[in-house]
Parts: C-alpha cells; sequence; structure tokens
C-alpha cells in the first residue's frame, strides 16, 4: 500500500521537475520581465508556481496510451472553443486532430451546450431497462432516418469499443438464437476496432494487443484492402469455412489507427455482396468514419452499402459527451425476440442511453446541415490542395486522403512506437499545434470549423519539421514521474 509519504516525496519530485523546467524557460526567454508579466490577477507567476493540477495529475492519475517513466509533464487545459484549446496560461493550442477524433463542429458549439444544460435540470439519468425517455427515442429515430437503409434498431452503450462489442455478440449471438450457431469473425489486417477484449480481437495485432494475444478469440484476418485483394481472399475463406462464419468487420474505406489507410468503394460494395451472398453479416465499424469525416455522413454512404450492423461514438455527440450506438437491422432484431428468455441480448451498461448524452446527440445531429455540409467540402478541397505540396518531397513516402480526413506518411521507421512520431508532436505542440501521429504517420482531422488559415498553420508547422525543425527543449527528457 502506498503512503502518504511516498505522496510526499512524488509531490517533492514534481515541483523540482517544474521549477527545472521554469528555469530553462527563464533562460530561453533571456527576460525574467516576460515571466512577471505573465502573473495571474491573483499576483500568482503562472510559470513559477507548482500548478496544483499537475501536482495532483502525478501523484494520482493514470493516462491513456501514456509511458509514465519518459512521458513529458502533460498540458494543463482550461478551456476551449472552436478549433483551439487554451492552457492554464492562456496560450492557444489548434487542435487538429479534434481531441481523439471526436470534436466535429467545434469545441463547446453553443447549441450543445444549451441542449446539455437544458437537459440536465429535467432528466438526469434513469435505468434504460424497463424505463424510456424522450432524449433516446427521439434520438434512435432522428438516426433512422438518417442512417443506411434496413438499419432500423439502436442499442445505446458509452463508447466505440462498447458498439463495437455489442455488434459482434449481436451477431453471433443471432446465429445461435436461430439454432445455427457460427462463431467465426473476420476482420482487416492494421484494422483497429477498440481496447475492450471483444474488440481488441477483432484488430489486428499489435503492440497494443500483445499482453493479451493467448487470450483473444480466434479472428480470420483479410489483406488491408489497400495492399491486398481482400474480395478475393474472402471468397476463398466463405468457400473453406462460410457455415462458420458470423460476421465480417470492417472500418468502413479508412483504416484510421491503423495509420489512415485509405481504401476502394468498389471493395466495400463487393465485401457487401459476397457477404449477403453467404448470409453473412457485415459490420461496418463508423466509430471514426460517421458524422461526416468521409464526406457524406457514414462513410457506407459514400459506396452506397448497407451493413447489417453500424458502430456509432466520437462524433455522436460532436465530441461533448461520451455515448455509443450500435444500429441493426430488423431482421437481427427479430431473432431476439422470443418466448424463450435465454435468447434476451444479456448487454448493458449503467449509463446506457443517459439522458444528457442523447439530448448531446440531438443537438449535434441538428448541426449536421446543409451549412455543415458546405464547411466539410471546403475542408475537404483546402486539405487537397496542402496535400499536394508533399508530394514527391524526400521525407515523405505517401499522402492519403478521404473527405476532410489527411495523412502524410514520413519516411521513417515504420510502427506506432517509431520516435519520429513523437519528435513531431513535440515539435508541433511548441508550436500551438496539437498533433498526435501514428508512428511516421502525420495526420490532419481538424473539427469543421477550422478556418483555411488555421488549417494552413497545420501544414506549415509540418512542412517546417520534414525540413528540419525540433522543440528547442526535448521534452521527454528527463520526464520520469
Amino acid at each position: 500500500m502506498t503512503s502518504h509519504d511516498d505522496y510526499d516525496d512524488e509531490y517533492a519530485s514534481f515541483e523540482h521537475q517544474l521549477d527545472n523546467e521554469t528555469d530553462q524557460d527563464v533562460e530561453a526567454d533571456g527576460d525574467e520581465a516576460d515571466v512577471d508579466e505573465a502573473q495571474g490577477e491573483d499576483g500568482a507567476a503562472l510559470g513559477l508556481s507548482p500548478d496544483p493540477v499537475l501536482l495532483h495529475d502525478a501523484a494520482h492519475v493514470w493516462h491513456p496510451y501514456t509511458q509514465h517513466m519518459q512521458a513529458p509533464i502533460p498540458v494543463h487545459v482550461t478551456r476551449a472553443e472552436g478549433a483551439w484549446i487554451y492552457d492554464a496560461q492562456g496560450r492557444p493550442i489548434l487542435d487538429a486532430i479534434s481531441s481523439w477524433w471526436v470534436t466535429t463542429h467545434g469545441h463547446c458549439r453553443p447549441e450543445i451546450v444549451a441542449a446539455i444544460a437544458a437537459q440536465a435540470a429535467t432528466l438526469d439519468q434513469v435505468i434504460f431497462a424497463g424505463f424510456t425517455h424522450e432524449p433516446a427515442t427521439a434520438l434512435a429515430a432522428e438516426l433512422v432516418s438518417r442512417l443506411p437503409r434496413g438499419l432500423t434498431r439502436v442499442f445505446f452503450s458509452d463508447n466505440g469499443s462498447t458498439a463495437v462489442e455489442a455488434a459482434i455478440k449481436m451477431s453471433l449471438q443471432s446465429f445461435a438464437n436461430r439454432g445455427t450457431p457460427r462463431r467465426l469473425v473476420a476482420a482487416l489486417e492494421h484494422a483497429y476496432h477498440g481496447d475492450t477484449f471483444g474488440a481488441m480481437a477483432a484488430g489486428a495485432r499489435s503492440v497494443f494487443s500483445q499482453p493479451y494475444d493467448a487470450m483473444l478469440f480466434e479472428v480470420a484476418r483479410l489483406p488491408d484492402p489497400s495492399e491486398g485483394d481482400t474480395v478475393a481472399a474472402l471468397d476463398a475463406l466463405i468457400a473453406a469455412r462460410g457455415a462458420e462464419l458470423a460476421a465480417v468487420i470492417v472500418e468502413p474505406l479508412l483504416l484510421g489507427a491503423g495509420g489512415m489507410r485509405v481504401w476502394d468503394e468498389r471493395v466495400l460494395r463487393a465485401l457487401r455482396e459476397r457477404t449477403r451472398d453467404a448470409g453473412v453479416h457485415l459490420i461496418a465499424d463508423e466509430v471514426l468514419t460517421g458524422f461526416g469525416r468521409t464526406g457524406p455522413l457514414f462513410a457506407c454512404d459514400r459506396a452506397e452499402v448497407s451493413p447489417d450492423l453500424l458502430c456509432m461514438s466520437k462524433g455522436l455527440t460532436g465530441g461533448m459527451l461520451p455515448l455509443g450506438a450500435t444500429a441493426a437491422t430488423e431482421e437481427i432484431f427479430d431473432a431476439f425476440r422470443s418466448t424463450d428468455r435465454t435468447k434476451t441480448f444479456f448487454h448493458g451498461h449503467s449509463f446506457t442511453a443517459n439522458p444528457i448524452a442523447c439530448a448531446a446527440a440531438l443537438a449535434s445531429l441538428e448541426l449536421l446541415d446543409e451549412e455543415s455540409e458546405d464547411e466539410r467540402i471546403r475542408l475537404e478541397v483546402a486539405q487537397a490542395r496542402h496535400l499536394e505540396t508533399f508530394r514527391g518531397l524526400p521525407g515523405v513516402r505517401a499522402i492519403r486522403q478521404i473527405g476532410t480526413v489527411a495523412a502524410v506518411e514520413l519516411n521513417a521507421p515504420a510502427g506506432y512506437l517509431s520516435e519520429v512520431g513523437r519528435d513531431l508532436s513535440a515539435y508541433a505542440l511548441q508550436q500551438g499545434v496539437l498533433l498526435r501521429p501514428l508512428g511516421p504517420v502525420a495526420y490532419c482531422l481538424p473539427p469543421y470549423c477550422t478556418t483555411d488559415d488555421e488549417l494552413a498553420r497545420v501544414y506549415s508547422v509540418l512542412h517546417d519539421f520534414i525540413d528540419g525543425a525540433r522543440a528547442t527543449t526535448d521534452p521527454f527528457a528527463g520526464a520520469a514521474r
């Protein structure tokens, strides 16, 4: 058990680290008056006094995807607006990745803020088993009206991983409920579907899953459509094991965490044809691609494809609150309707269909109107224009784009742990831009409100990095915490 003395030691160590970084900043500025000028109204020098938020963070918080023995001190953020987040000193940081791909319309969009406040004052939470409420029913109806044809039922959960978990379980149990059990799932190479066990099993084996590989269920792996013949591989799988195959799960047209790999609409249409003919479910994981990221509302719309199950999260609430949803066909839903209670879908979450989150999602969907479509088109055109300036550069291996998502793959060692990604992230942050590369793949996935000038700033930073610019101080040096 950790003692209070251990925490005191942690605080003292972290205070020392903060003091050292402050001394470096003052030396770099060459003028202590600049630091004094940055004092808050209460007279405390923001750069000189240890930040209690950071002290508590160092002593008590475990961050996602973070190696705490190496990570730099996290940025203390106090507010956000539009495409910008602001740190405790008021320094603006351009959010070029929509804070992990969730912020669609911009931070703190007033319409969504108002919807959250109004709902919180009326109904905050209620169990969703045996009860229902207007925000959930209205959201389900609105989603069905906008989803690809044939998806008529919506099951709510908490996030993208849980939306995928629900979809996989729905597929497998629907076959079992009909007396024709199938237990095999197929997925793509370089796929990512989440960090819970079922979602992780569907994802590609990687550094993310390595400690748990022996515990993950079997998945038939199909080639990445951007590299191999996925359709031929599926044909062979169906011929060999079609009677076992319950579902094929894909990130439609864009493999996100696998490196922002774009793939062809014709392949998606062919996968839909093959799965339909074989009586196999097609699961579309639109956690990233949904709500306009690839152009239309859903990536499946680009290929004019209707899957059997579709997973949503991230942009569902405009990035304001956590919410997941899995849409299913009536045929799948009917497999669970029975006088036999053992055929129930025994799955749920404490905050299933939370009224406040549902209200936020409804407000966000209202904003996905013609004006939003125009913004996305403008952003798509601007992204394409900037990407062309990287074509053929010695430091660039490839450029990719679909809709509002753009990626520049740097000519550097591959893999999520590639050092170049960490270097770029540090340099960009020092320049006031939030980038979080996937190894050597730098991507720009901004809120739709991002202006042309703001977007130009992102690409200017990337050009400078390719030309050799680096962070003036190494944020990872001596960062053991």
